[in-house]
């Protein structure tokens, strides 16, 4: 039969401290792991495009950092504030929060163009043609 002894204070110390010096060494990896970690930013994702309002079409449109339903809402309104003036008219302010920039080839009948609006991390892409 064998005899169990009794633990010693000094086995029960080391093993004690032995324990205590593992569970900072996870905590000391957990706050670094999260520390390092930042926020990841997602891609760009091309998304299927509305119905154009009027005579031409939506070409491409393309979102990152916000969904497709958003970046669909803005290219219509996006549209509407071009439009205002005129088939030829240029949007001059922000539409849905975010400010867009738009570059345009043309040709007497037709324009194409590539906006870009950005609001904090959030872009929408979009590219049009149309008939004037």
């Amino acid at each position: 039969m064998r005899q169990i002894r009794p633990t010693s204070d000094r086995n029960r110390s080391i093993r004690s401290g032995a324990l205590l010096a593992a569970v900072a060494a996870t905590a000391a990896v957990s706050a670094s792991t999260l520390a390092s970690a930042s926020p990841v930013a997602r891609p760009a994702r091309t998304c299927s495009v509305p119905k154009y309002p009027g005579s031409g079409y939506f070409t491409s449109l393309s979102v990152t950092n916000t969904d497709c339903a958003t970046g669909r809402k803005l290219v219509v309104a996006y549209y509407h504030c071009r439009t205002h003036s005129g088939p030829r008219g240029r949007c001059t302010h922000t539409v849905m929060g975010f400010s867009c920039h738009e570059k345009r080839n043309s040709i007497p009948t037709e324009i194409d163009g590539r906006v870009t609006c950005k609001r904090r991390t959030a872009t929408v892409v979009h590219t049009y043609q149309q008939n004037t």
